[in-house]
Parts: structure tokens; C-alpha cells; sequence
């Protein structure tokens, strides 16, 4: 078993056999499920795993417990990939107290019909403290990051945080990585909206001696901790990542892809530090997400689609503003053979959206790019240089 610290030990399992995280994240490496036991004069176990590695959990569980019986089961998060395993659990050790929030019992009702805790249920509130002995745990609530009953438990002898689904990533732990890559995939796939409850979350952390974090997906964390939070503090807060410029294309016939890479050309010859472009029809629509949060500067590029726009950039357009895309310049490129309507749909999408920035040059294509196209994408990298 892998320690985490002398009386932290890690429990969890490695899915490779899952092809949708969430039913729509692709996972090519697999996922990890996150669990976690301490070991002192009372035992608490951090939540269970999901539903297809109950053996496997339960075995590892055993290996650590060595013949003694847990105390304690800590539920940071009720999303099945974590709890589905609480029943299964308590049919094997019946006398353990289960922990949680008036948020948590309430869901565990919801998942488990009929469950009866009795007195073996312990309902703890923000700040609250739990003793295992060696090891005193306090409980942080962290709600809407990325479910409202979600909290984090602080262990101040060990320095550890347990942090539910904050500071994890897609991929399984017997698979090597860029843990940014990944992280910040999932970070703005599935918590993305939530910046303002992270930032919330992240005060709190602040004001605690962390010299680990323990998720519940992606590895324990220990090195360098500042670069995951100041990660974490720039996505949550909207920030710029990387200097640089996002092209999203849709193309039909190739033209308005034309037009989008003359554009990354332009700006390359430049000097702009980085330019991503990607076809938002072959590419993982997640990862175009994570670039569109990423860069501070957005182009979109599509084509009048039905008096609309192509399916592809309505769905990558709607992504980003319900996650509350903010604080970016946009610059637009349209292409419509008779009645163009792209610039004027793309635009009306974000009118919620805060603090976006456009840019006074649109590019605007009937069928073909043509001589007046190319200045039009000249001034638009001017601009975007600027």
C-alpha cells in the first residue's frame, strides 16, 4: 500500500477500463478514484470508490486495517464515483460512524433508499473538529465545488488536506503525465462555472499549513504546492494563463479554415508569443474548452449555418459562457455566400457574459477569401497584437 504519511495511507483503484468520464470527458490514460485511511487510535477512512471496484477498494481497505475495524467513514462528496460504495462498505463494517454535512445525509437518502444510520451517523458543521487521537481533522466546507455538500477536512498534525474533487485531473495513477494538461481540463470541464465558490474555498486554504493535498482523482500532491494554487487561483478567477491567442474554427469547404490559419500565420510572424488554433469539429471539445480559458485572446471563425451558426461553434460558444467565460478580448471571422449572419449570432451569445473585450475589426467572407479578406485578417492581428 502507498503511504501517504507515517499513518496516511492511500486505498484507492485505477479505472481503465471507463471510455466517458461524467458520460462526455474522453479519458485515454483512465481515471483514478481517490480514498484514503488514517491510521491511529481511531480509524477514519475518506470516502469509497466507484461502483465497479468494490473488491478491489475493499481489499485494499482491508490490507491497511490489518485485522482492526474503521471508526470513522468521512463522505466529502456524494457523487457516485466516490459514495457509490457506502452501502457495501457498511454491510462489511456495520458498527462505523459515517460523517458528513446536512447536505450529505440528505443526498445519501437520494442514492441509498431506505438507509437507516441510526446513531452511527455524525452530522458535522463548518469548522467542526474530529479526534482520532494523534490526528485532529477539521472540516472546511467547500460548497459548489462542485456539488453544494462538498468539504474538505484539514489534518493539522500531518498538514494534509483532503480536498474532494479540488485539485484533481482525469487520468489513472499508473499512467505519467503533464498534470497541468489534464488538470485544467477537468478543472474547466467540470468546476469551471464555479470560480467564485473556488475562490471562496481557496481564502480558507490560505489561512491553513497545508504541505500536502490528497484528492479524490489524480495523484497526492507535495512538491511545489504554490504552482497547483496559484493554478488554481488563475482559473478561478479568470485570469490569463498563457499569453497568446485561441483560434476556434468551423469550415465547411475549407475556406473559412483558410482564413483562420492566414490569421495564425499573421500573428506568428508577429511575434505573438503563442497561437493555438484548433477545428472545433475534429478536435476534443473539452480541450478547446480549456484553451478558449487558457489564452487571453479568443477568435472565433465560422460559417452562416441555417441563419445561424455551424453546430460545432454553437456548442463550443455555449460551453464557454455557461461557464462563465469573462475577462477575454474576442475577435470574429464570418463567412456567408448570401446572407452573412455568423459575426452578429457569435456576438449576441456572449451578451452575458462580463468583461469581454471585441475587437473593432471583424472579418467578414462571402464564399472565398479574397483581397479585401487578407487586410481585414491583417488588421485583426494588428489589433490583437496590441
Amino acid at each position: 500500500m502507498n503511504n501517504v504519511t507515517n499513518d496516511i495511507f492511500y486505498i484507492g483503484v485505477n479505472d481503465h477500463d471507463l471510455d466517458l468520464f461524467e458520460g462526455q470527458y474522453i479519458v485515454p490514460n483512465g481515471m483514478a478514484y481517490n480514498s484514503y485511511a488514517i491510521m491511529d487510535e481511531k480509524i477514519a477512512v475518506f470516502d469509497t470508490v466507484d461502483a465497479n471496484f468494490t473488491d478491489q477498494w475493499l481489499a485494499n481497505l482491508r490490507e491497511v486495517l490489518d485485522g482492526r475495524k474503521p471508526d470513522y467513514l468521512i463522505v466529502q462528496h456524494m457523487e457516485p464515483d466516490h459514495s457509490a460504495n457506502i452501502l457495501n462498505f457498511l454491510k462489511e463494517y456495520p458498527d462505523t460512524v459515517v460523517v458528513g454535512n446536512n447536505k450529505t445525509f440528505g443526498f445519501m437518502a437520494n442514492f441509498f433508499e431506505g438507509l437507516d444510520l441510526g446513531d452511527k451517523k455524525l452530522e458535522v458543521k463548518e469548522g467542526d473538529t474530529l479526534d482520532l487521537g494523534k490526528h485532529k481533522l477539521t472540516f472546511v466546507f467547500a460548497p459548489m465545488v462542485h456539488w453544494p455538500e462538498v468539504m474538505f477536512t484539514y489534518d493539522s498534525t500531518d498538514k494534509v488536506l483532503f480536498s474532494a474533487d479540488a485539485f484533481g485531473k482525469f487520468g489513472a495513477l499508473d499512467v505519467e503525465e503533464d498534470w497541468a494538461c489534464e488538470a485544467r481540463r477537468y478543472y474547466f470541464g467540470i468546476v469551471g462555472k464555479y470560480g467564485m465558490q473556488v475562490q471562496a474555498v481557496l481564502k480558507k486554504a490560505a489561512a491553513l499549513d497545508i504541505q500536502t493535498i490528497c484528492p479524490l482523482h489524480g495523484p497526492v500532491l507535495k512538491e511545489d504546492l504554490g504552482y497547483y494554487l496559484g493554478l488554481y487561483n488563475t482559473w478561478s478567477s479568470y485570469g490569463v494563463e498563457s499569453e497568446g491567442v485561441f483560434i476556434a474554427y468551423t469550415s465547411v469547404y475549407g475556406n473559412t479554415k483558410k482564413a483562420a490559419e492566414l490569421l495564425a500565420e499573421k500573428l506568428t510572424e508577429k511575434g505573438c508569443p503563442k497561437v493555438a488554433i484548433a477545428d472545433l469539429a475534429r478536435e476534443d471539445m473539452a480541450e478547446c474548452v480549456e484553451d478558449g480559458f487558457r489564452y487571453g485572446k479568443l477568435v472565433l471563425a465560422t460559417t452562416t449555418y441555417n441563419a445561424d451558426i455551424f453546430p460545432f461553434m454553437k456548442h463550443f460558444i455555449l460551453d464557454l459562457t455557461e461557464r462563465n467565460y469573462q475577462n477575454k478580448t474576442i475577435g470574429l471571422i464570418e463567412n456567408g455566400s448570401w446572407a452573412p449572419m455568423a459575426a452578429k449570432v457569435m456576438k449576441g451569445m456572449f451578451e452575458k457574459s462580463k468583461n469581454i473585450t471585441w475587437t473593432d475589426t471583424t472579418v467578414s467572407i462571402k464564399s472565398a477569401v479574397k483581397a479585401e479578406n487578407i487586410a481585414q485578417i491583417e488588421a485583426l492581428a494588428d489589433e490583437l497584437m496590441k
